[in-house]
């Protein structure tokens, strides 16, 4: 099993992990789609967005581990 970290992308992680999709609009990261997402990486990306990195990888990582 994979484990998600914020150094990975976006893009990368909603294309390994769809189930991921769901966690990112509970933050408000509904952008998947935008030009940004595929070049950040998730904590740039949550930081533009004043969300709480470790808080949200462990949200992530919980949607993945059911």
């Amino acid at each position: 099993m994979g484990k998600i970290t914020k150094d990975m992308g976006l893009i990368e992680i909603v294309q390994q992990y769809p189930e991921t999709i769901e966690i990112f609009q509970k933050y408000g990261l509904g952008c998947i789609g935008c030009a940004a997402a595929r070049f950040e990486n998730l904590e740039a990306g949550a930081k533009v967005h004043g969300i709480d990195t470790d808080k949200m990888v462990e949200d992530l990582n919980a949607a993945i581990s059911h």
